[in-house]
């Protein structure tokens, strides 16, 4: 049975690690407007939800791979769009400037997960450092985080991109802690707290570094193997 994250369990941490995608903002919309505004753009026809669908379980299974070190991220951002127009019969030589487009599209739609941009705020009003944590790529997260003015209410922002490292690696983390670390001298890992919706990505990472974890799973959890702290299933619950 794992613990239920309440606000109260919150009076001691002193930094939150924010996920980005499928935690703090819906990536499933953002994603299905982008890839239908590219279809459109390049003439490709129709996009279904039946292969938004297909290309959603593609895209998942190539992040996973690459969050386990067995491919690089340029190897995700294009190999997922071949996998995927081989499957339809779509034109592969496009693939490359569908990527390049659908990583300016994604920053067009912005849409919160219900509740979390209160719980944010509570945290910001509490004077609890918060952090961005992502591994998406530069140009679609800094568009996302400046249109929905995140920008401006976190205390940092880390992308893989900058830093050279992935999600769940340590080497990814240690900018992380040395920032918290010339903000809050006396800060301890026991004070800080990642959320968010991957067991790969981000749950791993707490793992791996020995930061209390809160894996967000609006569907559920079942046992992981991994050490999980605190479960979030909607971040309206927390206030109710």
């Amino acid at each position: 049975m794992f613990d239920k994250l309440k606000l109260t369990d919150l009076n001691d941490i002193r930094l939150i690690l924010w996920d980005i995608d499928g935690t703090v903002l819906n990536f499933y919309e953002a994603q299905k407007n982008a890839i239908r505004a590219c279809f459109g753009l390049l003439n490709l026809g129709e996009c279904t939800d039946e292969m938004l669908a297909d290309y959603d379980g593609i895209n998942h299974k190539y992040w996973q791979a690459l969050e386990r070190g067995e491919i690089t991220k340029p190897q995700v951002l294009t190999g997922r769009f071949c996998e995927f127009f081989e499957k339809y019969g779509i034109d592969t030589g496009v693939v490359t400037a569908f990527n390049d487009e659908y990583q300016v599209r994604l920053g067009d739609t912005i849409c919160y997960s219900p509740g979390v941009e209160k719980l944010i705020f509570e945290f910001k009003g509490r004077g609890i450092l918060q952090y961005a944590v992502t591994n998406g790529t530069k140009i679609a997260q800094e568009k996302k985080l400046s249109k929905s003015g995140l920008d401006k209410v976190f205390d940092e922002v880390f992308i893989s991109e900058d830093l050279g490292f992935e999600k769940p690696s340590k080497d990814f983390f240690e900018p992380v802690w040395k920032t918290a670390k010339s903000r809050i001298p006396d800060m301890e890992l026991k004070d800080i707290m990642i959320i968010g919706d991957s067991l790969t990505s981000d749950m791993q990472l707490g793992n791996n570094v020995g930061i209390k974890t809160c894996f967000f799973c609006p569907e559920g959890l079942k046992e992981t193997g991994l050490r999980i702290d605190y479960t979030i299933e909607s971040f309206t619950d927390l206030f109710e």
